[in-house]
């Protein structure tokens, strides 16, 4: 009759003299390294908690809590001049705004500053990421030069801007070496808000670009070769490749580009103040002078919402949009 074969550690301890440990044991009961790796990972994990912590309660504090309290006001009627603090009202401001003809027209403003500016620099920056795709000479100083603008505050670009528009800047300069009169490119309703959003375009050329170069350059080069071999022309593989390739990223740019724009207000507040009669009065500019001049922080804030309500609206419409198709 055989033995039964031994394990190896046991058929060590067997050699040894000692006697092996029963099968369940080592089942049933924890290694000692086992108390030891949990101790590690506690450790571990209340070490992240540290390090996360102060983002967090940043982001409470300074972001989450203020938001939270605005909502509380837009139900209510309040100036910070008033002693008597908040009073609520329910859904009044909302419905004030419904008959607020200087909503309705920051609201158009704000429709018509979106639509002149996105179409174009995504356009704008799609043809320059092509270009700067291809290798050529000194092709890294003209991304560099590409990006530069969006770099630069939003602010700074706007008061270079507010002199380029001036009565002796460099446009109106431009036009008198051409024989043409100068322009009161700011000081006119009809071509205010069209200044603004050139000034706009040429500051969101630059990082639009890059995003797009990126979703090019990730695009596998197999699928053009495929495409050339197939017979496909420049236009075809453009179609059928490059857009569906650069599809997700199209969506980040425009869905970011509604934000940013939906939200703007200081190159409204360095080059227009909102005029000439409203022209370029946004919805963000109309908030920041309903609270900080006239002191109605109730109509402010359900402005404020409104408004966020109608960014996260046709944001989740624009990535529909272009996943749909792809779908």
């Amino acid at each position: 009759m055989t033995s039964p074969t031994l394990a190896p550690a046991d058929a060590l301890a067997a050699s040894a003299g000692a006697t092996p440990p029963p099968a369940g044991d080592d089942a049933t009961q924890p290694t000692a390294s086992a108390p030891r790796r949990r101790r590690r990972w506690s450790r571990t994990a209340i070490f992240g908690l540290v390090f996360v912590l102060p983002a967090a309660l940043y982001i409470v504090i300074f972001q989450l809590v203020p938001v939270l309290y605005g909502l509380v006001l837009s139900f209510t009627t309040y100036s910070p001049l008033s002693r008597s603090g908040p009073e609520f009202t329910g859904v009044d401001n909302y419905a004030e705004l419904l008959g607020d003809a200087d909503f309705g027209n920051a609201l158009l403003v704000t429709g018509r500053y979106v639509l002149q500016v996105l179409p174009i620099t995504v356009v704008l920056a799609l043809a320059l990421a092509l270009l700067v795709n291809r290798p050529f000479k000194g092709v890294g100083l003209f991304r560099s030069a590409l990006y530069v603008p969006h770099i630069v505050s939003l602010t700074a670009v706007s008061m270079v801007w507010l002199w380029m528009y001036s009565q002796t800047g460099l446009f109106n300069e431009v036009l008198g070496f051409f024989g043409a009169a100068p322009q009161n490119w700011l000081l006119d309703s009809d071509s205010a808000l069209n200044a603004v959003s050139a000034m706009r375009i040429w500051k969101a050329l630059g990082s639009n670009m890059v995003l797009l170069l990126a979703g090019l350059q990730s695009i596998p080069r197999d699928l053009y070769e495929a495409a050339r071999v197939d017979g496909a022309g420049r236009w075809a593989s453009f179609r059928y490749v490059t857009l569906p390739g650069l599809r997700p990223m199209l969506v980040y740019v425009v869905a970011m580009d509604i934000i940013y724009l939906a939200q703007g207000f200081a190159e409204i507040y360095v080059l227009t103040q909102g005029g000439p009669l409203g022209s370029t009065t946004t919805v963000n500019y109309l908030i920041y002078t309903e609270a900080f001049q006239y002191n109605q922080m109730g109509s402010a804030s359900a402005m404020a919402f409104v408004l966020f309500a109608l960014i996260i609206g046709f944001s989740v419409l624009a990535v529909r949009g272009v996943m749909g198709r792809q779908k």
